[in-house]
């Protein structure tokens, strides 16, 4: 994922409400939201060229994603694996906290720069492997944003998201509302846009929650809705070159008793 809008609200009706979308080179293979058919207990798009997902669900009641750092001062260790995979793990580990505080205490150093969502419905872990070192910090309630900085960093792109969420929700027009902001393409007036050392003009290209491009841009636009029953919705909308829609998928996935 590159830009994801959240609500944290441990104890409430619904204790997790998010959309985001995911950025990618249109020519990596990638398969449509489903159940794994290797794992049928996890339910999320997969990178086919290495394996593991950008957001998944599992029905034992996790939710996991991640998002690239993106910041050229930081050496990506050779033969990094994917960062795909934290997703996988997290899903999957009979100890989350415990796994997420293994990966902070130094094995997040192994990947290039990332952050990594966790959750089980109740708490909600954010863990940043960035150039200023790894930390791991468990979400306090409320609307949160984001993309391929620290947590909150004020974007333009967070912002939209951050308030598209929040709109949506405070006038009953979820996810209607979050995910026209998320496909807004206008790019962020120059004086705004941030400085992440990639220069000017791909700094605006990448400015839009929405990105349109011939060889790269949003490939996926996915929301979910975590209820307190254990009933998670989850819905995906796909696009290629130029942004055009290819397909769109709802699940819902009701709480197993399987981790």
């Amino acid at each position: 994922m590159c830009l994801i809008a959240f609500d944290h609200r441990p104890g409430d009706t619904w204790p997790l409400r998010l959309v985001a979308n995911r950025d990618e080179f249109h020519a990596r293979p990638a398969a449509a939201l489903a159940a794994w058919c290797d794992a049928p207990e996890i339910v999320g798009g997969r990178d086919l060229e290495a394996g593991g997902t950008w957001l998944a669900i599992h029905r034992g009641g996790r939710f996991a994603a991640v998002t690239n750092v993106r910041d050229p001062r930081l050496r990506v260790p050779d033969g990094a694996p994917s960062r795909g995979g934290l997703v996988h793990d997290a899903l999957t580990h009979p100890e989350l906290e415990g796994w997420l505080a293994h990966l902070e205490r130094g094995e997040a150093l192994r990947y290039a720069g990332f952050n990594l969502l966790a959750g089980d419905g109740e708490r909600l872990w954010h863990l940043h492997r960035g150039l200023d070192g790894v930390w791991l910090r468990q979400v306090p309630p409320g609307l949160h944003g984001l993309s391929n900085a620290a947590l909150n960093t004020p974007w333009p792109k967070l912002i939209e998201a951050r308030r598209g969420l929040g709109h949506a929700i405070q006038h009953g027009r979820w996810p209607e509302d979050a995910l026209a902001a998320m496909a807004d393409s206008r790019p962020a007036d120059d004086h705004a846009l941030p400085d992440t050392g990639v220069g000017f003009d791909l700094e605006r290209t990448l400015s839009s929650p929405f990105i349109v491009g011939d060889t790269y841009g949003t490939r996926a636009m996915t929301w979910l809705n975590w209820h307190a029953s254990g009933r998670m919705e989850i819905g995906e909308k796909r696009f290629g070159p130029g942004g055009v829609a290819e397909g769109e998928t709802f699940l819902i996935a009701e709480m197993s008793d399987h981790r």
